[in-house]
């Protein structure tokens, strides 16, 4: 399931036009709205770590999770002075450790990478597993309504720093029967100070969902969703919206 390869390396350029730390606001917000006072937080699938680092300056205690290495020595390395926050290398659906948390977050479509019903079943196990009982469990994906109402198309994406230059090409290939979206990436590179080219190929297999059939597999987790909306939003769930979070409570307690 690890798709983040030579990606990686390349990852935090291509993302820079990313508002982490706007995100990091909203995921805090959500956070805060059902468990007040929450201070630790362990996040599945955390990359390279910078959602993290604004979670951290915001007073959270941050246990990241990710079976990429690339992406957890780039997370390691821009948080290496901040004791705050804790990488750990392992597979979301079967990770474990002894401490338990106030949130469990998953953040950036992790939870669309699941393809099959057990690969999120298991994901949503380790989430349980790590939670405080009256914790909260918060992720988002790609929701299903939006994407088949607004269907992927091929994108092209130019980027630049001191170093390099990148040009991205994504192009989707819809899975009818699957609800799965192969998104073909491929990546040219030029290194502006020895004009040499390289080249990237990677397939990411995306899952789109369904709150039916998240509230079945959730359930058989341990979990009730309390509410969910349109990511940064916070808009109702409906056709346009491409992207949904959904907050979950442990064992079905409800929110205070």
């Amino acid at each position: 399931m690890s798709v983040f390869n030579e990606y990686a390396r390349y990852y935090d350029l291509l993302y820079r036009d990313k508002n982490y730390q706007a995100e990091a606001a909203y995921v805090h917000g959500l956070i805060q709205r059902i468990r007040p006072g929450a201070e630790t937080v362990l996040n599945l699938g955390c990359g390279s770590g910078r959602h993290d680092r604004f979670l951290a300056e915001r007073g959270y205690r941050v246990t990241g999770v990710d079976m990429s290495e690339e992406m957890l020595a780039g997370a390691q390395s821009s948080c290496k002075d901040n004791s705050a926050t804790d990488y750990h290398l392992g597979d979301i659906r079967s990770f474990r450790c002894e401490k338990k948390f106030d949130a469990v977050v998953s953040l950036f479509h992790v939870m669309s990478y699941q393809i099959s019903n057990q690969d999120l079943i298991d994901a949503f196990r380790t989430a349980h597993f790590h939670l405080q009982p009256n914790g909260t469990f918060i992720f988002d994906c790609w929701y299903g309504p939006g994407v088949l109402t607004d269907r992927p198309a091929v994108r092209v994406k130019n980027l630049e720093d001191d170093r390099i230059k990148i040009t991205r090409i994504a192009q989707p290939e819809m899975k009818a029967d699957q609800n799965v979206v192969d998104v073909h990436y491929q990546i040219f590179i030029q290194d502006k100070q020895t004009n040499g080219n390289d080249e990237i190929s990677e397939i990411h297999r995306m899952r789109y969902l369904f709150k039916p059939e998240l509230q079945e597999l959730l359930s058989q987790a341990g979990f009730t969703i309390i509410s969910s909306e349109e990511w940064l939003t916070a808009e109702p769930l409906d056709f346009k919206s491409w992207n949904a979070v959904f907050i979950c409570s442990k064992d079905g307690s409800q929110c205070p």
